[in-house]
């Protein structure tokens, strides 16, 4: 079996082909839905998928790696093959995708001198380490060796961040030292800028954009007049924030059009075919002056829906590419089934402040640290101090905060701070003895930019009142992966709080939940975080997978950290919100 580059063309076994491709990531998409997912590429007239690699869901802990579940690449990619797919892999070390730390793993920002996206000797070494049982994943899938894997990416628009060439040239290295011996690839933007700085030799250069295809390619036909032109990320849809005041759609029309274009240009791969889901703390934030975390849905407006429904958008595509391939294509998939299971009540209540000891364990600091010096990655983190002294309407002060504080006295909430805020203060009352207490949410970090390496929980000077600092603090990490131990009783007056009830389910189905009357939190159901909510929206409802239900009870624990609205019951419908 061969794959190669030959001018500006590829071939497949002595063919020339023309790459039709779709992008799914492992990561966001449950493991039972992938098979259903790639009937679907193929009934639309694809002939390839593309992923993605999160470095930072792979090695949680430094080398501690985890290729298991939705994170079984090696399963994703043999699926893929037994639909008839051919597989592009985009392991990183770096790759954006609205994803926390652009998919780099936390602990990083807690290494000395560390830079990341260059030639620092500890990155390349971690970034190596990380490869290097990637690719024992996957080498023996690399078409080169009858598997479907035709291409990797060595970096992901580089030239939009720096311009180490010797990084980039370490990485090809790398790739081909660990016996990676497919073609190469970098995307990038479509500057003649951010080619000189993004791509290398050795490595096909591609580009992502969403639109005015001739215009897009005017640089890179410039450049590299004689190398196949790809679009690695033609953008169909676009991703939300929190705050922003609409669900982001994209027209079917115009997106066909695009499809027309750069297939009678090229090859593509469209950005997203399904884009799935941010559970847990997963999503990631754009930070330029304001900071704007991504919301848990990560539908894109691609050609499937977040829990895989045909959109309009892949009707129109499918017979533009059906015209453009000359032949029938195979009946399109139904869509999975919906169910609605209805209300569920939160009859329990396990308050925060008096569960920090049995969910952490304090670690005391002269001041408040970042949440990365307390070896904590994600969640939230409270910070805890006796006051010495009396304070009437007294000013608290935080020179940095990543992301969302509240700030109590006793149990008493004194006020919240977000980073988007004028003014990063509050103001407090309290008598000697009380406990001061900060709790801060990490909101997820920046995935693209120079503000990426910016850290967690309190992370510059805490003052009060007159810039005094004051000093002896317990820090109570809390990453929330393990909520077993809570203890729980009915009443509760504490406005940051966990509440966990049931529900029953008679035919296990994909589902939506709704939180009306909550405010801010996120939801665990059957010991699987499914996400963050937050009632800014404009996500409104959170999607809950089939393969994470039961028959029978299912448990739901819901912390809520800025306080009810109403009654403590949610309700499962069979149809998402995204506004």
């Amino acid at each position: 079996m061969d794959f190669k580059i030959d001018g500006k063309d590829f071939y497949k076994d002595g063919e020339k082909i023309k790459i039709i491709s779709g992008a799914v990531h492992y990561f966001r998409n449950m493991p039972g839905n992938w098979s259903d997912i790639f009937k679907k590429m193929k009934a639309m007239g694809l002939n390839c998928v593309e992923t993605y690699c999160a470095w930072n869901m792979h090695e949680k802990k430094i080398g501690e790696f985890d290729f298991s579940g939705n994170l079984d690449i090696r399963k994703f990619v043999k699926t893929a093959e037994a639909e008839g797919l051919m597989v592009i892999v985009r392991p990183g070390p770096y790759i954006c995708a609205e994803w926390e730390f652009g998919g780099l793993p936390w602990w990083l920002l807690e290494m000395e001198n560390m830079e990341i996206r260059c030639s620092n000797p500890t990155y390349m070494k971690h970034f190596e380490a990380y490869l290097s049982a990637m690719f024992d994943q996957i080498r023996d899938l690399l078409f080169t060796n009858g598997g479907p894997i035709i291409m990797l990416q060595c970096e992901n628009e580089y030239g939009y961040y720096g311009d180490d060439k010797e990084y980039l040239k370490s990485l090809y290295d790398i790739y081909r030292k660990h016996g990676i011996d497919v073609p190469l690839f970098t995307s990038d933007g479509t500057s003649e800028v951010n080619l000189l700085d993004g791509t290398i030799e050795g490595c096909l250069p591609t580009l992502n954009f969403g639109s005015r295809v001739e215009d897009n390619f005017r640089a890179h036909d410039k450049l590299f007049p004689n190398s196949p032109k790809m679009c690695m990320e033609m953008w169909n849809g676009w991703f939300d924030a929190w705050g922003d005041g609409f669900h982001h759609k994209t027209s079917a029309e115009d997106y066909a059009k695009v499809i027309d274009d750069m297939l009678t240009k090229g090859s593509l791969n469209m950005y997203m075919f399904i884009g799935g889901t941010n559970f847990g703390f997963t999503s990631g934030a754009n930070h330029y002056d304001k900071f704007k975390p991504d919301v848990t849905s990560y539908d894109y407006d691609a050609m499937l829906t977040e829990c895989g429904d045909i959109t309009e958008k892949y009707k129109m595509a499918r017979e533009v590419i059906k015209k453009h391939i000359g032949k029938e294509l195979p009946e399109i998939p139904k869509n999975r089934e919906k169910r609605a299971y209805g209300k569920a009540y939160l009859t329990e209540r396990a308050g925060l402040f008096n569960n920090l000891d049995k969910i952490s364990s304090p670690i005391f600091s002269n001041v408040p640290k970042n949440m990365e010096w307390y070896g904590q990655g994600y969640g939230y983190i409270a910070y805890t101090t006796t006051l010495n002294r009396d304070y009437q309407n007294t000013t608290v002060t935080f020179a940095e905060i990543g992301d969302r504080a509240h700030v109590y006295i006793n149990d008493i909430l004194q006020g919240i701070v977000y980073i988007n805020d004028d003014a990063l203060k509050t103001t407090i009352n309290a008598k000697k003895g009380d406990t001061l207490t900060i709790l801060v949410e990490n909101m997820g970090r920046a995935n693209f930019g120079p503000k990426m390496m910016r850290k967690k929980g309190i992370s510059g000077r805490f003052l009060m009142g007159d810039n005094i600092i004051h000093f002896n603090w317990n820090a109570y990490p809390m990453p929330m992966d393990n909520l077993s131990l809570l203890e729980y009783g009915k009443e509760f007056n504490e406005p940051s709080c966990f509440m966990r009830g049931s529900f029953t389910v008679d035919t296990v189905a994909d589902t939506f939940l709704y939180l009306d009357n909550f405010k801010k939190g996120f939801v665990v159901i059957n010991g699987f975080n499914i996400g963050r909510y937050w009632e800014i929206g404009p996500q409104v409802s959170l999607y809950v997978p089939a393969s994470i239900l039961k028959e029978g009870e299912n448990e739901i624990i819901v912390f809520e950290s800025d306080g009810l609205k109403g009654e403590a019951v949610v309700e499962f419908k069979d149809y998402p919100t995204l506004q």
